[in-house]
């Protein structure tokens, strides 16, 4: 790229220096939305709940098939996304 073509394309750097940063900033946010860990570390903490008698068996049922249900969504998305 000649002389001209850096001063023509200069105002430009900008714009693409905030759309590289809103790449990262979605790349980020999509790796935590697809983490299996938090929804793991919930489960677990929903049986212990159900053990230590803080909710009934219904309550357990409902939030048990939302997190398993997320676990699905995230295994698809990986499958997906390799």
């Amino acid at each position: 790229m000649g002389l001209l073509g850096k001063l023509f394309t200069a105002p430009l750097i900008p714009a693409r220096a905030v759309v590289w940063v809103a790449q990262r900033v979605a790349d980020k946010a999509e790796a935590e939305y697809y983490d299996p860990a938090p929804v793991w570390a919930e489960l677990r903490l929903l049986e212990r709940r159900l053990a230590d008698g803080e909710i009934d068996e219904e309550t357990f049922e409902v939030q048990e098939r939302f997190l398993l249900d997320r676990l699905m969504e995230i295994e698809e998305f990986h499958h997906r996304n390799p």
